[in-house]
């Protein structure tokens, strides 16, 4: 598990401290003993995920939220860094955020960290224990996204360790609803939007996917439809006439197909429905996802609910393929009326040059410690994570946490090897981003 980082990093930096720089030195040993320090605590980092993933904070367990929040507002603390609770209006049933902040050398780049405490494990799941097997550990969270959340902590501890934290501008937040937000985003994530405008990079760290060697600099946003149809109710022997027309499931079934016959197939774009109820009557549960529906065989169906989500990679791509999908709604079968609404969700997080330019450098990096070049992670691959409501403000890249997979599933898991690498190239990413001008 403790790979040799530190003799690999020295000799890669050997050029830099022949030249003679004063400022490569000091960076050569800011640098190496991070990393050193990072080797030694891999353990200790592995035992604090332990400790947080055996608190349970499901979405809605408040208190589990707030307390692997406090574990954490404790050890920025303990580093020297100012640490804040957001609270949220108690009519949106979430739990608050964490913020933690470091002011360092004005007119250096400021860096905004993203991290969540929440997993959708809730308090009445069967999944609630850190499990280790060998070099691979099972847990709620593990992966998404407890794993990730340390290596920021552990990375910003070598940090001050190295005597390097109090020079950089740092903000962390790290959001206690990611995997059910409250409502109206555009509240529940206003500290998250406005610490982006206030910074220079966002560095997300769910889990990596694949394996170690890839980061995500692209990721689709999504929002979700609701579709209403209605019909006129009669006689089925006169369905298709001019008094009763074609009826709501026909109608409901034209704009599916039309959907998919129009737009399916473009690239990085999907749109699903994931429910539909029918017939002369329905009650429809939205908050629980679930209803009941009403309706004889021969009888015209007067009412069709259908509701899905929409998934893209740009704004521009959202709003040409939520205008397309209003056209084929409008062109109504004889009889029927039919409302598409679009809710809010989250934006993408288009693939940008400041985006590329921040792989290469973690390229760059992971280079420097023996490994491969960084793969950027097709975008189809990653669901929507915090990360895009900072990615139309700043640069960005995520899948910067442990090596992981199952997420959402009782066998979540991480690969413990992960650990020092994750922490020492974010660690050496921090540094070397932070010690730039803006």
């Amino acid at each position: 598990m403790k790979r040799a980082l530190v003799p690999i990093f020295l000799a890669w930096f050997s050029l830099a401290a022949c030249a003679g720089s004063a400022t490569a030195k000091r960076h050569k040993s800011v640098e190496s003993q991070t990393l050193a320090w990072v080797e030694k605590h891999v353990d200790e980092q592995i035992l604090f995920l332990e400790k947080t993933v055996n608190i349970n904070s499901g979405t809605m367990n408040l208190a589990g939220v707030r307390e692997v929040g406090e574990h954490y507002r404790k050890a920025f603390d303990a580093i020297g860094m100012k640490t804040e609770w957001i609270e949220l209006p108690s009519a949106m049933g979430r739990a608050g955020h964490l913020v933690a902040t470091q002011k360092g050398k004005p007119g250096a780049k400021r860096l905004l960290l993203i991290g969540h405490l929440d997993t959708v494990f809730e308090l009445d799941s069967p999944f609630q224990r850190f499990e280790r097997r060998g070099h691979m550990a099972t847990g709620p969270g593990t992966a998404d996204m407890k794993g990730g959340n340390a290596v920021i902590l552990y990375a910003l501890r070598a940090l001050h360790a190295a005597g390097a934290l109090d020079s950089l501008n740092i903000t962390v937040v790290f959001t206690g609803d990611e995997e059910k937000p409250g409502a109206p985003l555009a509240a529940t994530r206003k500290v998250l939007i406005e610490s982006a405008k206030n910074s220079d990079v966002a560095l997300g760290f769910e889990s990596i996917v694949d394996h170690m060697d890839t980061a995500t600099i692209a990721r689709r946003g999504f929002r979700g439809w609701v579709l209403k149809v209605k019909g006129k109710q009669g006689h089925s022997s006169q369905i298709f006439g001019t008094k009763f027309g074609y009826g709501a499931i026909y109608e409901v079934a034209r704009i599916l197909n039309a959907f998919r016959e129009t737009l399916g197939g473009e690239e990085n774009l999907t749109f699903s429905p994931g429910r539909i109820l029918g017939g002369t009557e329905l009650r429809h549960d939205m908050a629980a996802a679930k209803g009941e529906v009403y309706g004889k065989s021969n009888v015209i169906p007067k009412v069709v609910e259908a509701v899905g989500d929409l998934r893209a990679l740009t704004p521009e791509q959202v709003e040409r393929t939520q205008a397309a999908m209003q056209a084929i709604v409008r062109a109504n079968l004889p009889g029927t009326k039919a409302e598409l609404v679009f809710e809010e969700g989250y934006p993408p997080m288009a693939p940008t040059d400041g985006n590329r330019s921040l792989l290469s450098m973690l390229s760059k990096i992971n280079q420097s410690l023996g490994r491969k070049p960084i793969e950027a992670v097709p975008p189809s691959r990653r669901g929507a994570a915090d990360i895009s409501f900072a990615a139309p403000y700043v640069p960005s890249m995520g899948g910067l946490g442990l090596l992981g997979n199952g997420d959402h599933s009782p066998a979540e898991k991480v690969d413990l090897r992960s650990v020092g690498v994750s922490t020492s190239r974010a660690a050496l990413l921090f540094y070397q981003l932070g010690t730039q001008q803006r």
